[in-house]
């Protein structure tokens, strides 16, 4: 961890009080690094993680570092694009555990089967710009186990049954299931494994819930706890949290082991609901069932978006357990430092890594080139880039659609070109949705329609996602115009606006001047119930009218975003309270409220509280009026 503890070294002299280090003394050196790493702004003693997680309570000074990077810095980047063969370890970004992918899917296959797995894959630049990379939207899944042990092998053709399913309407599926049995064909529980699994990736959940309660039901398969957790997960994602919990005490309670507690748990993440994600932390501890990284690894995930100072909290419980840490637990370190622009600790975790017997994946690679790209440190980016290449990009075609996006960032439009002329011929669905995204940010219009276009030529029924590629290509290079002009494609195409689709919409009309617009198309998307919008559609939107000074629109905007289950952030208080100031009104009881939420103002935050505390009219003056 020698590593670590170097990375820690240039940031002690931000101030932070004898309290923290008294905490770190002696423990991990991982832990370590994150007290050190993060001042928070707050006097307030902070809450422990669980109890008896530490004997000391950690105390904050009111010196803050924060600058513009604090609202960047909660982004969770390496998403959903990133999966690959290399590292299927047992964790993922959108908080799901691993039930459904039978063994021999974790071989990525590099024949032309695959774009078909990769059918609803977002770009990574769209996920890293968004907090909440959950299940409806962002994060993409990755599961990573089994629900029955099978040889490794490459990954077949989509299955009879899932063509079956993957055909039939939504409300149709049991129905033709009975058929498919009738038939003839036999019910194993690799058939369901894979179903299960191409139904995920494809987002289809609706499906895939009633797969589940099919095979329950007829009785064709005997359920044990993956069952049962996929189950629940299912439920969470097509009905709700609540319903989830009601079926938890379904479950036997002979099932109800860690594996289900873990899902729900990575559900209650996936929402931010960091109240319910704690007790049942914690609860999981009572139990008393051997826990493994995965569940840590949510709490982690948890607190990166919410307060980064409990991830220390969380590496010192490991370790306290004896839990080691994974490749994904090094990742989360090391997205914290890139975000945070501290290349030299970033740097060290990895050494770290690999100090530790372990090897950068394609995920960590195309995050370290970011990094370096987005800090000017372009030498650094391209030698990454390069060792992801390894000589011979035409071998490489699972990399190809992880460089393009970064190649474009950097400005390098011929080697963008390069690499897309190797994928043109025959480009996977992934890989025409990063040339999209990538000629997008070097403002060759042409180039991302015509990538659009061999998109829709390899897609035979495509999806809302994949329109919201190009729409924000147009979003973000102000073009009204055809922005129109393909959201009246896809409605003629009879596709609903799903959240990502929305997402790009919503910017397109806000960046046009023309909110309101931009409001009904929320709304709408809202009663078409698709799925929970982005964090960033609210966002987008409470912003304009925080610039306008109105106050009751930007408080109706914040309340949506309660009823969509968003729990309150320090962005949401920022952005209503700047409403409050360009209205020149004084926010009575803002602070209350913030206390109420276990929101505590940084340093930015605290200055537009004394700003709207100016506003406050005196005693007298109320009593004169």
């Amino acid at each position: 961890m020698w590593a670590v503890r170097r990375a820690s070294i240039h940031l002690r002299n931000r101030g932070l009080s004898s309290g923290t280090a008294r905490v770190c003394c002696g423990k991990s050196e991982i832990a370590r690094w994150c007290l050190e790493n993060y001042n928070a702004g707050i006097t307030k003693p902070q809450g422990k993680l669980c109890d008896g997680l530490l004997s000391s309570k950690r105390f904050y000074n009111t010196q803050s570092s924060c600058s513009k990077s604090q609202s960047e810095i909660r982004n969770f980047s390496s998403k959903a694009g990133a999966r690959n063969s290399e590292q299927e370890d047992d964790d993922l970004e959108d908080g799901f555990s691993d039930l459904e992918k039978p063994s021999y899917v974790a071989q990525e296959s590099t024949s032309g089967d695959e774009s078909e797995r990769d059918d609803d894959l977002i770009s990574r630049s769209e996920l890293s710009e968004e907090e909440d990379v959950a299940e409806d939207t962002q994060n993409e899944l990755e599961v990573l186990g089994t629900e029955t042990d099978v040889e490794e092998k490459k990954s077949p053709k989509i299955s009879a049954m899932t063509k079956a399913i993957l055909d039939a309407p939504a409300s149709s599926v049991s129905t033709v299931l009975d058929k498919w049995v009738e038939e003839g064909n036999e019910v194993t529980q690799i058939e369901v494994s894979l179903t299960m699994f191409q139904l995920r990736i494809r987002r289809f959940f609706t499906k895939a819930l009633q797969l589940s309660e099919w095979v329950e039901s007829t009785r064709h398969l005997e359920f044990n706890e993956k069952n049962y957790a996929s189950r629940l997960d299912l439920i969470a994602k097509v009905r709700g949290i609540s319903k989830a919990e009601e079926y938890l005490k379904q479950i036997p309670k002979s099932f109800r082991g860690e594996i289900v507690y873990r899902t729900l748990l990575a559900n209650y993440v996936s929402c931010t609901n960091v109240k319910k994600s704690e007790e049942l932390f914690n609860k999981i501890k009572e139990l008393e069932f051997p826990m493994s990284c995965f569940t840590y690894n949510q709490m982690l995930i948890l607190y990166k978006r919410v307060d980064k100072k409990k991830i220390a909290d969380v590496l010192l419980l490991m370790e306290k357990e004896n839990i080691k840490p994974t490749i994904f637990t090094y990742q989360i370190l090391i997205d914290v430092k890139g975000q945070s622009n501290d290349i030299i600790g970033m740097e060290q975790i990895v050494e770290t890594l690999k100090a530790e017997g372990l090897e950068p994946n394609s995920k960590i690679q195309t995050s370290l080139a970011r990094y370096y790209a987005i800090g000017g440190l372009k030498d650094k980016a391209e030698a990454i880039l390069k060792e992801m290449e390894g000589g011979d990009i035409k071998k490489k075609r699972r990399v190809r659609y992880l460089l393009l996006p970064i190649y474009a960032s950097l400005g390098w439009e011929d080697e963008v070109e390069r690499i897309w002329k190797v994928c043109e011929p025959n480009p996977q669905v992934r890989e025409c949705m990063a040339a999209i995204e990538a000629w997008g940010q070097l403002e060759r219009i042409e180039n991302a329609e015509a990538a659009f276009d061999k998109l829709l030529e390899k897609v035979k029924k495509p999806t809302s996602r994949h329109f919201a590629a190009l729409m924000k290509v147009y979003t973000d290079n102000k073009i009204l115009a055809k922005g129109k002009d393909l959201v009246k494609r896809m409605a003629d195409s009879g596709l609903r606006v799903g959240p990502l689709a929305c997402n790009a919409v919503v910017k397109l009309y806000v960046r046009a001047g023309e909110v309101e617009r931009a409001v009904s198309i929320l709304n709408k998307a809202i009663k078409q119930k698709t799925g929970r919008l982005l964090f960033s559609s609210y966002l987008t939107i409470m912003d304009k009218y925080a610039d306008r000074g109105d106050i009751h629109s930007a408080e109706k905007i914040f309340l949506m975003m309660r009823q969509a289950g968003y729990t309150a952030r320090l962005q949401q208080y920022q952005s209503l309270l700047h409403a409050y100031i360009n209205a020149k009104a004084p926010a009575y009881g803002f602070s209350d409220r913030m206390k109420a939420d276990n929101i505590f103002p940084n340093k930015a935050l605290a200055s537009q509280l004394a700003r709207a505390n100016a506003f406050r009219k005196s005693e007298l003056t109320e009593l004169l009026e």
